[in-house]
């Protein structure tokens, strides 16, 4: 922080995914409990960079405002974060705001997160139902499997585990942790297990599993704490054993 009270924000801002990103800076009035969509609607209300150039305002993603939904997803100070929550008390100045590198960039701090959703369509990372009518009371689940899986429903599909991860690049097709981390949840639910064969059947496939480095990246950024690391090795097994099973009743 500057003897002022201001805040020196460096944002990494492109017009469209064909221009060239550029940096511009900022300086904000610091104000108590701020977290970085509080910095960026700061900018948008008064957008003049530090030179006192006016400018277009900063567009950036945002939705609940407390780490849910995933959307304010982008690089802060080097590390891929959710900016609802990330407190400018705690990361020190200046604040260096980026795009997430994984992800097309639409626009500024906002990008494209299609991806994620497709590899979830690929796994069919969903309960599969027979209609919209009462079917009455489900198979029950126990209590031991039902926490650890509560912690992988968690998930808000923010692209952290996929910006971090070394395997995710433009030479891989690696599906990522979160999408395997789904079968894993899906899997285990007592409904679900209809359709394990063909998600371990996707994950066989070109980018499964078997394209995992094992870095564990992945773990230490998401913002949720979800055992990544433990999916991606459970579904290891699982394929594993889908595999053997196959081929000896081939």
């Amino acid at each position: 922080m500057t003897s002022n009270g201001s805040i020196t924000v460096k944002i990494k801002r492109q017009r469209d995914s064909d221009s060239a990103p550029y940096w511009e800076t900022f300086s904000v009035t610091r104000k108590p409990n701020m977290n970085v969509i509080s910095l960026l609607m700061e900018i948008q209300m008064n957008p003049v960079t530090a030179e006192g150039k006016r400018v277009a305002p900063v567009v950036w993603e945002s939705a609940c405002l407390e780490e849910v939904c995933g959307s304010c997803s982008m690089i802060i100070n080097g590390v891929p974060r959710q900016a609802c929550s990330a407190l400018v008390d705690k990361i020190g100045d200046p604040i260096v705001l980026e795009p997430l590198t994984k992800f097309p960039v639409v626009r500024d701090l906002v990008v494209d997160r299609s991806s994620m959703f497709e590899n979830l369509k690929r796994v069919k990372a969903w309960i599969p139902i027979d209609g919209t009518y009462d079917l009455g009371p489900g198979p029950r689940m126990a209590e031991s499997e039902r926490e650890k899986m509560y912690e992988l429903a968690k998930c808000m599909t923010c692209g952290c585990c996929l910006e971090a991860c070394p395997q995710v690049n433009d030479h891989s097709d690696f599906i990522g942790p979160a999408a395997i981390s789904q079968v894993r949840l899906f899997n285990a639910h007592p409904t679900g297990k209809m359709h394990k064969a063909v998600r371990l059947d996707a994950l066989m496939g070109p980018g499964g599993v078997h394209a995992c480095g094992n870095a564990q990246n992945c773990v230490r950024v998401c913002p949720k704490s979800i055992p990544l690391t433990d999916s991606i090795a459970d579904v290891g097994r699982q394929i594993t054993i889908h595999a053997l099973t196959r081929f000896f009743k081939s």
